[in-house]
């Protein structure tokens, strides 16, 4: 998995997460950022081109070292300042209270344990900050349930960890985050992986 890890599946979710159709919901799901954001999972930067004139500084945390050469004319062309910051969002080498908000989209799902990943957004997002996300999940029909569960297995073996049915909103409560609004939705393309949780998660601690 190590030439395939490192060296393809980031250009292939590069590829499949930049398309016009994620774009839109890109948009909303950056909407209202402003300061200082932490970003697991910044890629290649996929979100760079949504972020609001409000966003002074984005702390990128990611595990494939290809992404940041991926992300390179996103970076050129983006007024941002972005820093990278670590490899791992389960621990994130950044300050107590250091960040105004955060950014999850297409991430909470592939991380190995997402309640620690949650207790460190938690630690490092100012009280009161929020924690904007945007993720494929669970959806709704015990029938949709059944076929994300059985390809589960196969989805994270192909996509390093990638899960289908996890409920984000329920692993956002049980970190102790407070959702202010949250939508969920099929978007275009196969179901099984495109019923959408999108929404806004305030930092109660």
């Amino acid at each position: 998995m190590g030439v395939y890890r490192d060296k393809v599946l980031p250009r292939i979710i590069d590829k499949a997460c930049s398309s016009d159709d994620i774009g839109k919901w890109r948009v909303r799901a950056t909407d209202g950022l402003h300061g200082i954001v932490v970003e697991p999972g910044f890629g290649s930067g996929t979100n760079l081109p949504y972020y609001p004139d409000a966003v002074t500084k984005v702390y990128a945390v990611d595990p494939a070292v290809l992404g940041r050469k991926l992300a390179a004319d996103r970076l050129a062309a983006s007024s941002v300042d972005v820093e990278f910051v670590g490899l791992d969002g389960q621990a994130i080498p950044l300050d107590d209270n250091s960040c105004d908000a955060g950014l999850l989209t297409y991430t909470l799902c592939t991380i190995p344990d997402p309640m620690v990943a949650l207790a460190e957004l938690r630690r490092i997002i100012k009280p009161g900050g929020a924690l904007h996300f945007l993720e494929h999940g669970i959806a709704p029909e015990p029938g949709m349930q059944r076929w994300q569960y059985r390809i589960d297995h196969v989805q994270k073996r192909v996509f390093d960890g990638c899960h289908v049915s996890r409920n984000h909103p329920e692993l956002l409560t049980a970190a102790g985050f407070e959702i202010e609004w949250s939508e969920a939705e099929y978007a275009n393309g196969p179901k099984p992986w495109s019923f959408f949780h999108l929404g806004r998660a305030v930092n109660l601690a």
